[in-house]
């Protein structure tokens, strides 16, 4: 039964507009769902498999939720008839950890898992972290370094030939040259690093189904070199493609006025060629809008499905961006020039929306790296399809009783949305994701929540989530097609929100008063982050959110109180966070209910001076705030504060040499100072913050007073020797760049060289 079976008529895989539910399924659908994904050759015996057509390798326990990555693919895969294997956390060490399932008819597919192998593995500080939220017993050090890398070789080396297709975030923010922050160098991308034969990236269903029926349809991965949401290694770019250099579209200089996305006004009519690309680029559809939001009052389920997320499924011919790609800056290029690297980084995420996105083209050496555009968003349909598949919600039999954290918190919760169109440069959801929703129906989300009612042991009645990436942006969208299938603009809601953007969230409070409505459901929470600029805009929504779906507390992520740091945040001003405080505290009183906001706030973000960070600290005092943890800024792969954070520029701004610098918190010392300053009240902290605020000239905040940040010293504390800070590994500072830092350092040695040699005259 292992031999394959190919499909008559390759035309029908071709299609651009075919949806996941469109495919004939393969042969093997007659085995029918399996209980679990087997794990072993034993529970391929029992469900009557002699092999898998495709295994999965993750550095995460398999939990068969849809929280789960591996779990929502492996299932898809399994809804188009194919008999999928899945390998969890395998010893690294051991090729034939790799070999328990035999070799794949078709492929193996490798991720890290749900978390970047690197951030799971290591703190902000670069410390080994001893836990693993996503392993049994959350026990660290069950998945290597750069797991995909490794995990890819190992595939190799288990069954040489066998197609490797990598996939998941840690794939996905790594696809072109990047920054990586723990080796403070650029490398190349890992599809070029691990050598493995496509990189999927996204959430990247759409692709996976399409690349797997014409696998098993007989063609090869050389032959699907174009599938949108891939990425390949090529010799040269694409016959077919036109080549765009990427200094043409985005090169410092004068900016054409912005090109109707309508194409049916004058001043487009005469504005064709690229120049219209890089007006969209550089500036928004959006912003010169003046249309308001005309959603109106409709929260039928039935007309939300009918919005489709883009204006097409097909690519709009004769834009300038069809069939076209921007050739980047070579990874040797972007490698040693980190202004390059700025450009590079700022044109990528340029080409993120799938409806006006070009393809890549980067060069590495003697290989070719070719990046599609993205995958189309799934729709409505689409997205019930995918979260309709008979998971267990439960961990593999083969865990027993141990706990799995990452499991417990989220097997009460549902997730009704994809996506997030805040763009915060900082977070890579958007990037990952992509930043037009996808939304789930009401009925199939209420499917799931009585699903897990019934089926998951220990629910008492409360659903711990209903959300997503955000917690509100579920049926948000932008309100004319054609607008946002041609927008690049990185964040429809800032500096302000977008006049296109609606923020209509009667869908939102229909779905939960249908949810608590439900038997056996005692109350539903809230616990995604909250987009609080776009819950203002709809009291309605704050009050239902407030009188029934906050337990005491609600998280909600200002991240800095200072301008200049949102700024480079892309994030809202403290009006808004006021505003919504106003109405929290107003519904809350009316509902008669004590509850309480819970900020949370970022430290050391590029662009983040100490004093930002000491006017953050009086706020927080001055609003009774004792933070207990404090998250340093994490210059993860591809975000755009990571790009800030490497070249001291700023990607949201045209790059040149002369464009504005950046100031960087970026040696240990500065960094967990900036940390160190929002825990003002830990005794701990009182000396290097003393220390710190005399050297701002800021000593009036040292004392008893309500306008004090810290006390003096105490007679106690003069009695305790000093322990100097050490530096660690990146040095000084008070100075931005590693050059700075070098001749800082040089001064400082020669000075104490002086010092010492006047004493021994």
């Amino acid at each position: 039964m292992s031999s394959l079976v190919q499909h008559s008529d390759m035309s029908e895989f071709l299609s651009p507009q075919k949806r996941l539910f469109d495919y004939p399924k393969y042969w093997a659908e007659c085995f029918g769902p399996a209980p679990f994904l087997p794990m072993s050759k034993a529970e391929m015996d029992e469900l009557g498999w002699d092999s898998c057509d495709v295994i999965l390798v993750t550095g995460d326990a398999y939990v068969d939720h849809p929280s789960f990555g591996m779990a929502i693919i492996g299932r898809l895969l399994e809804a188009q008839g194919f008999r999928v294997g899945i390998i969890a956390q395998p010893d690294w060490n051991d090729v034939n950890a790799f070999k328990v399932l035999g070799k794949p008819n078709l492929y193996f597919g490798v991720t890290a898992g749900n978390m970047d192998s690197m951030i799971n593995r290591y703190t902000a500080d670069r410390r080994l972290r001893h836990d693993d939220a996503y392993t049994p017993g959350n026990i660290g050090g069950k998945r290597p370094d750069r797991a995909t890398l490794i995990y890819t070789q190992r595939c190799k080396q288990a069954f040489k030939g066998v197609p490797i297709v990598i996939g998941g975030i840690e794939a996905s923010l790594r696809r072109i040259g990047h920054y990586d922050y723990w080796t403070e160098k650029v490398r190349r991308s890992i599809l070029v690093e691990c050598k493995a034969d496509m990189l999927l990236f996204g959430n990247a269903e759409r692709p996976l189904v399409e690349l797997t029926q014409r696998l098993a349809a007989g063609q090869s991965l050389s032959d699907m070199q174009d599938i949108p949401g891939t990425a390949v290694l090529v010799k040269q770019p694409l016959v077919g493609w036109r080549g765009k250099d990427s200094t043409d579209l985005d090169a410092p200089g004068h900016i054409d006025p912005i090109v109707s996305p309508y194409g049916d006004d004058n001043t487009s009519a005469s504005k064709t060629t690229e120049q219209a690309s890089v007006a969209l680029s550089s500036n928004s559809v959006c912003s010169s809008s003046q249309q308001g939001n005309a959603m109106g009052a409709a929260d039928a389920d039935s007309q939300a499905l009918a919005i489709k997320p883009m204006a097409a499924y097909e690519p709009i011919k004769g834009k300038p961006w069809f069939m076209t790609y921007a050739k980047l800056p070579s990874f040797n290029a972007v490698k040693s020039d980190p202004v390059i690297y700025a450009h590079a980084s700022r044109v990528m995420h340029h080409e993120t929306n799938p409806g006006c996105a070009r393809a890549l083209y980067q060069q590495h050496g003697p290989v070719g790296l070719w990046v599609n555009p993205p995958a189309m968003p799934l729709d409505t349909e689409e997205m019930d399809y995918v979260f309709a598949q008979p998971f267990a919600r439960v961990p593999h039999p083969s865990y027993g009783d141990e706990r799995i954290p990452a499991y417990e918190m989220i097997r009460f919760s549902v997730n009704i949305m994809r996506g997030c169109f805040g763009g915060c440069s900082f977070c890579s959801i958007t990037e990952h994701e992509g930043r037009i929703i996808q939304n789930r129906s009401q009925d199939s989300i209420i499917s799931e929540v009585e699903d897990m009612r019934d089926k998951v042991p220990g629910f008492t009645g409360v659903v711990s989530d209903l959300g997503g990436p955000t917690a509100n942006m579920y049926r948000l969208q932008c309100q004319d097609p054609k607008v946002e299938a041609s927008c690049r603009r990185p964040s429809c809601v800032h500096p302000d929100i977008c006049s296109y953007m609606g923020t209509n969230h009667k869908p939102l409070i229909s779905l939960y008063r249908r949810a608590r409505a439900l038997p056996g459901v005692k109350k539903v929470l809230i616990a995604s982050g909250l987009r609080y600029d776009l819950a203002i805009r709809d009291p309605e929504y704050v009050k239902e959110l407030v009188s029934h779906h906050v337990g005491g507390y609600l998280k909600i992520a200002p991240e800095h109180t200072e301008d200049q740091p949102l700024s480079y945040m892309l994030k809202p001003g403290m009006g808004s966070y006021n505003q919504f405080k106003r109405m929290f505290d107003k519904y809350s009183k009316e509902a008669g209910k004590e509850q309480y906001l819970i900020p949370y706030f970022i430290s050391a973000h590029p662009g983040t001076r100490d004093l930002d960070m000491v006017n953050l600290a009086l706020w927080l005092k001055k609003n009774k705030f004792r933070l207990d943890q404090v998250q340093n800024f994490y210059p993860s792969p591809m975000c755009n504060a990571t790009t800030m954070y490497h070249t001291e520029r700023n990607p949201l701004k045209k790059i040149s040499r002369d464009s504005e610098r950046i100031s960087i918190p970026r040696g240990i010392r500065q960094r967990r100072l900036h940390k160190a300053i929002l825990r003002y009240h830990d005794p701990k902290n009182w000396d290097y913050i003393r220390q710190a605020l005399k050297d701002m000239g800021l000593q009036k905040l040292i004392g008893k007073g309500p306008d004090c940040l810290v006390p003096k010293e105490s007679v106690n504390e003069r009695r305790k020797p000093l322990t100097k800070a050490k530096k660690g590994k990146q040095g000084m500072t008070r100075f931005t760049s590693p050059k700075q830092q070098k001749m800082a350092g040089s001064s400082q040695r020669k000075a104490k060289s002086a010092g010492t040699s006047k004493r021994l005259r």
